[in-house]
């Protein structure tokens, strides 16, 4: 595991770039808000062509949601003060107790984001919606199955037609493995870096990238986090005006809250929580769904150059392939996921409304059954296995993937997560009966 200097800030930063145009309807011809400008010049064009990144998504909550919007099948609705986000997160299906709220600038509305005005951010397993008090665009990310992540707006300032727009270059700019210089893929993006209560970075040594194998003491900083995380302590909740304040951490840190109502005005938002259960959930997907991403784009470039052949691949090419998908099988089976010291707690009604959400075999278990003692979850094998966003992978990967989690599920005696996998997913099933 590497060492991390950090303890700070990490935020899901939606990036912005308003694309002109209206929803395109029945027989319109008019301009597609999802299609790409004829300008518009992507590093994946020239080194992953095969995607056509550039392309309008249609694989994805987003798009599907423009789709009922334009065929008047669904409607969003205005109301102050926080526009169209509680009529988005209905038609969505994202429940308001997946609320987390973040203070460090990390968006292009930094302008309206300080301690006292978070951004509040709202999730499920394929969508993320994104809030500024003030702001003129509700921020969305969306897991597309066959482009990775996606981003849109949706002006947020009047209540005039809603329009979705696609959002590239300006998004990929930070939402790209390499800042779009060329190498990398799109990706969810959590930093983690000391800010002040303006939300301004205090220095630039200890920002860091977190992961599932972050430990819990540098997590959160330039977060908010209510719940219980008993005496591990973490970086959320510290509120300094400079860098000074942090030379003794302990005096600034918080304990555990129930509420940020004494911290800051929480009556703009859908509750006064920002939950320990969901700031969890929400790294381990965007951890696993970064390298869903790097695993789909370099292995569907590879067969295509091999001619849509898995048995023609180099060894070589096969090689730097095993390690892509060695990264994603590990980060899926928590392998080396930090362990927790005590138990943890949340309090916005997040974990139950996440386990509900799980499929279940004969003996009513599931993969998104929560542990909180010593780990994420009770079966350690990611629910993400059941996304089209994984579905969506060739199956050169899926193949691998499989074979892996059956190995390591049974070299670790996890034979509750194996038995569930089996009842509830198909195609893991078949691959078994193949290779026994």
């Amino acid at each position: 595991m590497r060492q991390q200097r950090l303890i700070s800030a990490v935020a899901l930063a939606l990036g912005l770039m308003v694309m002109s145009g209206v929803p395109a309807q029945e027989g319109d011809q008019g301009p597609n808000p999802f299609a790409l400008a004829p300008a518009t010049k992507l590093t994946y064009d020239s080194e992953y062509p095969l995607m056509h990144y550039g392309r309008t998504p249609t694989h994805n909550a987003i798009a599907r949601l423009q789709q009922r919007l334009a065929a008047g099948q669904v409607k969003l609705t205005y109301s102050a003060p926080r526009g169209y986000l509680d009529s988005l997160l209905q038609a969505l299906a994202i429940d308001p107790s997946s609320q987390v709220l973040v203070y460090s600038k990390t968006s292009l509305q930094k302008g309206e984001i300080s301690a006292a005005t978070p951004r509040a951010l709202y999730f499920d397993a394929e969508t993320y919606v994104g809030y500024v008090q003030d702001g003129a665009n509700l921020e969305l990310g969306a897991m597309d199955s066959e482009l990775g992540q996606v981003f849109y707006t949706l002006p947020n300032q009047s209540p005039a037609a809603p329009k979705l727009q696609r959002e590239t270059l300006t998004c990929l700019a930070c939402h790209d493995t390499y800042e779009n210089s060329g190498g990398g893929v799109p990706r969810f993006l959590l930093m983690s870096s000391y800010v002040d209560i303006h939300g301004n970075q205090l220095t630039h040594e200890d920002s860091i990238l977190t992961t599932d194998e972050t430990p819990i003491e540098s997590r959160w900083g330039g977060w908010y986090v209510t719940g219980q995380t008993g005496t591990q302590v973490h970086v959320g909740n510290i509120l300094v005006t400079n860098v000074q304040q942090l030379v003794k951490l302990d005096t600034v840190r918080r304990g555990n809250l129930d509420s940020l109502a004494g911290l800051f005005n929480t009556k703009p938002y859908l509750s006064d929580k920002s939950d320990v259960v969901a700031l969890l959930v929400l790294q381990h997907q965007e951890t696993v769904q970064n390298l869903l991403t790097r695993v789909n784009f370099e292995v569907r470039k590879a067969l295509a150059q091999a001619g849509n052949k898995s048995g023609a691949l180099p060894a070589k090419t096969q090689e730097e392939l095993k390690g892509f998908m060695e990264d994603l099988a590990k980060a899926m089976l928590f392998v080396d996921a930090v362990p927790y010291t005590d138990v943890i707690r949340g309090n916005s009604g997040f974990d139950a409304w996440f386990q509900k959400q799980g499929i279940k075999d004969g003996q009513g278990r599931s993969l998104r059954d929560l542990d909180l003692k010593t780990r994420l979850l009770r079966y350690p094998l990611s629910y993400l296995v059941y996304t089209p966003a994984f579905d969506g992978l060739p199956d050169y990967a899926r193949d691998y993937l499989f074979g892996r989690f059956a190995a390591g599920l049974r070299e670790r005696h996890e034979t509750g997560a194996l038995q569930i996998l089996t009842a509830t997913k198909p195609a893991f099933a078949q691959y078994l009966a193949k290779h026994p």
